[in-house]
């Protein structure tokens, strides 16, 4: 596996030491609570009903720091998640109501600030795909590769599942689940040849499909692969979050010629109806389901799954394939290709050229 690798050291909108806080909440108890936390700081306090204002009568707006530092440990997730907040807002009326429309969750906030997490881990990392091979089960041949995200920030490498956490809580989910879409991409061009490319999305970071997947059709378009070639997953957990969304963001995928896969299919009680309802060209077994397929329950769901999704006429993947012996009961059991570590591991393409994007 050869081929240019993109490593991605993106930017993000770290907020800067503030020394003022415009609190709003519906939750009639944390506003006080916040206020009295503040007052033993000696950071001033004007309080209205569902509003609050605090402010740091130094210009470093150190105390302010501590008080997000204290709130992080005495307000539980929930009561963070209530509040919303606009640092340092403006005073003209309409910038300030423009602010208020967009400010974040008092929980945001504090993971931007990395309060509450290693943020700045996110904030310094290198980014780049690793793929990992999905091959037919009939014959062993590698038909396909699925793209994974990693990182690296402080000598060591990052998960894909860490990366993803960090963002969600910092509000940057869109903007990482974009970066990985585009990095796999431009990452599996100069190698990938006829094979299929899996790409992970979340429809969550997809707000209105034409927009939010205008720069990865691009991509697309640029490296030179054929529309057919690339299948996007979506996690069943995700899919049943906001179905009507997800219909319309997977629309807008077949509408470019891209194919759609439900990821993780039978972790869940729904996943019978929700392939019926996504109709996807493929269907990914869920790895727990594999690795019980000795059990007459787990094998049961899966014979169902694989029933159901060759009559709408999709493809099945077995996930989390670590054996031989795995391999030959899901060949038996009916599904057409196989991805895990008895077939590859992850890996980074090795570099012809290694290049440095930087995504605005």
């Amino acid at each position: 596996m050869r081929g240019a690798v993109d490593v991605v050291r993106p930017s993000w909108d770290t907020p800067e030491r503030a020394t003022r806080l415009l609190l709003a909440s519906t939750l009639e108890h944390v506003l006080p609570t916040i206020a009295r936390a503040a007052n033993t700081l000696h950071l001033d306090v004007y309080a209205d009903p569902g509003l609050l204002e605090v402010v740091d009568p130094e210009p470093d707006g150190r105390r302010l720091s501590r008080l997000l530092q204290r709130l992080a440990r005495e307000l539980t997730i929930a009561e963070t998640e209530a509040v919303r907040v606009a640092a340092d807002p403006p005073d003209d009326a309409v910038a300030l109501a423009t602010r208020l429309l967009t400010a974040p969750s008092l929980a945001v906030e504090l993971a931007r600030r990395g309060v509450t997490v290693e943020v700045g881990v996110l904030a310094d990392a290198e980014l780049w795909p690793v793929y990992q091979p999905i091959v037919s089960l009939a014959d062993g041949a590698v038909v396909a590769h699925e793209a994974l995200l990693r990182g690296r920030a402080d000598g060591r490498e990052i998960g894909g599942g860490d990366l993803f956490f960090l963002a969600e809580s910092a509000g940057w989910l869109p903007r990482l689940d974009r970066i990985a879409r585009e990095a796999a991409i431009r990452g599996a061009a100069g190698w990938l040849g006829g094979a299929d490319l899996y790409v992970n999305s979340n429809p969550a970071a997809v707000y209105r499909p034409q927009v939010c997947l205008a720069g990865t059709e691009r991509a697309v378009h640029d490296s030179g692969l054929s529309p057919e070639q690339l299948v996007f997953e979506v996690v069943e957990s995700h899919a049943i979050t906001d179905r009507g969304h997800l219909l319309s963001v997977l629309e807008h995928h077949r509408s470019l010629g891209w194919r759609v896969a439900l990821d993780d299919v039978g972790a869940g009680w729904s996943s019978l109806a929700l392939v019926s309802a996504v109709r996807p060209d493929v269907v990914k077994l869920d790895k727990e389901l594999v690795a019980r397929l000795t059990d007459a329950g787990p094998r049961a769901v899966a014979r169902s799954v694989i029933s159901l999704a060759h009559g709408l006429g999709a493809v099945v993947v077995a996930e989390g394939v670590e054996s031989e012996r795995v391999a030959d009961e899901v060949l038996e059991l009916g599904a057409d290709l196989g991805q895990g570590w008895f077939f590859g591991r992850p890996v980074r393409p090795e570099p012809e050229v290694e290049q440095e994007l930087t995504f605005a």
